[in-house]
């Protein structure tokens, strides 16, 4: 008896002397932490999905860009990001795709910058009625000072500025009649974006602006809801718009560039290896993408006119005349600085 009892004991001690080790081993000070070992970003192996929004056609130079970024981000990271792509406004107008990107909702968008108004007013510096005579004056802005000074305020906003892709310069369509003058703009019915600064640009110019979601606008034209509509070529092409009008106006009262931006929750939860492949790739195809919105557009004049358009180019100094309110209303919107780095790059 006395034997089974000290062998009782022996066994009690040694489960004792398991389980003690046990929970040495366990025991969460002695283990990372997710911040300290970076678990809480996405690294080699782990699969992400990112997905991108923008508004334009699937055959728009925006749609083509973004589908050779995505390929070529996933072939960087053996697969391990995968960038999947709604064009036609999938996931909402720029406006709501914007907001998305400050919730988090979204976790990547291509949009107009105009969109950027409902967020933050200075976002649409670049804007300012006939501010780029010249584009490249503009790349060299966007992809320097001004760009930086942009990214600060997405920023405020939770919206990381990874490139400045290009909308390119806006022209009028209507189907009403030609347009050669201001007067001849005078009382026509404009569709634009829900944007007030473009707002008070057509109505220095004597139009009547109708704001309308991007998804409206052809429906609109056709029904004769509104007389015309403002975009730059390739989304006119793109969106067919030019089934429904008559006349072309190469007007170029707006250069517009295109931010490709990411939400601040998305971009934190990838490693710094991904963000700066993601980085690096939207470069490169920023450079592809602006080169087809240039080569693209003496291209569609012609086909516009071989499809019956009637295409007018106004002598625009009376327009950048009238304009001139915009600058002086808008100057203290925007911030001087911002204002000031677009004149100075304006006037290059």
């Amino acid at each position: 008896m006395k034997k089974y009892s000290l062998l009782l004991i022996c066994l009690i001690c040694l489960s004792l002397v398991v389980v003690g080790c046990g929970g040495q081993e366990s025991k969460p000070a002695e283990t990372e932490s997710p911040e300290e070992n970076g678990s809480n970003q996405a690294t080699g192996g782990e699969k992400v999905v990112l997905k991108v929004g923008h508004i334009n056609a699937p055959d728009h130079p925006w749609n083509i860009a973004l589908e050779g970024f995505a390929e070529d981000v996933s072939e960087a990271t053996d697969g391990n990001v995968e960038i999947q792509i709604f064009p036609s406004s999938q996931l909402g107008g720029e406006r709501d795709m914007a907001e998305g990107l400050k919730l988090g909702t979204l976790e990547m968008g291509l949009f107009g910058t105009g969109a950027l108004q409902s967020l933050d007013e200075r976002l649409i510096v670049e804007e300012l009625p006939y501010a780029w005579s010249v584009r490249e004056n503009a790349y060299e802005a966007l992809d320097g000072e001004l760009g930086e000074a942009l990214n600060e305020v997405l920023k405020e906003h939770s919206i990381i500025g990874v490139s400045y892709w290009e909308s390119g310069y806006r022209h009028i369509t209507n189907g009403v009649r030609p347009i050669n003058s201001l007067e001849d703009l005078k009382g026509m019915k404009l569709r634009v974006p829900e944007a007030e600064m473009r707002i008070d640009t057509f109505k220095e110019l004597g139009a009547l602006p109708t704001p309308l979601a991007f998804s409206e606008v052809f429906t609109a034209l056709q029904q004769g809801t509104v007389d015309g509509q403002e975009n730059p070529l390739a989304t006119i092409s793109a969106s067919k718009f030019n089934e429904v009008q008559d006349h072309l106006t190469i007007s170029g009262h707006i250069w517009g560039s295109a931010l490709l931006g990411v939400s601040e929750q998305a971009w934190s939860s990838l490693s710094p290896e991904y963000q700066e492949i993601i980085k690096e790739k939207a470069d490169i195809w920023k450079e592809k993408e602006r080169e087809m919105i240039r080569k693209g557009e003496e291209e569609l004049v012609e086909e516009m006119k071989a499809a019956g358009m009637e295409v007018t180019e106004p002598d625009v100094e009376e327009f950048k005349k009238a304009v001139e309110p915009v600058w002086t209303k808008y100057e203290d919107v925007l911030g001087k600085d911002l204002v000031d780095i677009v004149r100075k790059y304006s006037n290059k």
